[in-house]
């Protein structure tokens, strides 16, 4: 296999494990376990190291390892400021580009919940579903600099969603309610009232964000029992 395949194998081998907590947050690795596990030299293994590094995934600690980036309070904060400065603001000024088939799919998916849907049977159905929305409305933002930052905080999200676990019935029909809030001003080209519904959804999420990191997953991840005020 070329180098520059077995380099990107590698990558995205470490990445998936780290978002996905296999690799969990604060979690100690070494380049020799990264080269058993994937049968690879140590020179693909360092070149996603780096690539990871930059993504803020991991931390090159001196005579330490290698460390998963922990999620803290504080990291959880910044993801979710950052979701308020782009997403809302995508809507407003890049609205009209989403595409109508698109819109059109998620109002029949939103509108039409009920307890035997496969989202309510399968997370993993309901995580990509979820993602494939928001990364929609960002992505048909042709700014490529809001893409690439976007990416890393997608990431992070990823893992906070793999961390905190299962989500309850109640919230996904609260999520369902909040995108179809979103969806019905898009299919209207009301963006302002849109970007309104967007700021909402990316609270109520983070509320919800933070009940399930303090109520099931305090002691794993270090943080403290006494939630933070939120922004």
């Amino acid at each position: 296999m070329p180098k520059t395949n077995l380099k990107t194998l590698a990558y995205h081998h470490i990445r998936q494990k780290i978002i996905t907590c296999e690799y969990a947050p604060g979690a100690f690795l070494n380049e020799e376990m990264l080269t058993e596990d994937m049968h690879l030299s140590r020179t693909p293994v360092r070149d996603a190291l780096s690539r990871l590094e930059q993504e803020g995934l991991i931390q090159i600690r001196s005579k330490r390892g290698i460390m998963v980036t922990p999620l803290s309070v504080k990291e959880i904060n910044m993801i979710y400021e950052m979701r308020l400065l782009y997403e809302p603001y995508a809507l407003m000024n890049y609205g009209a580009l989403l595409p109508q088939e698109s819109l059109t799919e998620f109002y029949h998916i939103f509108s039409h919940k009920n307890s035997n849907n496969e989202c309510f049977q399968n997370n993993d159905y309901f995580y990509d579903l979820d993602s494939r929305f928001h990364l929609m409305i960002i992505e048909t933002c042709p700014n490529t600099y809001i893409h690439r930052s976007y990416r890393l905080i997608h990431a992070q999200d990823t893992r906070l969603r793999y961390m905190t676990g299962n989500v309850s019935n109640n919230r996904l029909e609260e999520t369902f309610r909040e995108h179809l809030a979103i969806t019905v001003p898009c299919l209207q080209g009301n963006w302002e009232k849109a970007a309104e519904k967007m700021v909402l959804h990316i609270a109520e999420s983070k509320k919800s964000a933070f009940h399930l990191i303090f109520e099931n997953s305090a002691d794993s991840i270090h943080l403290p029992k006494t939630p933070p005020a939120f922004l």
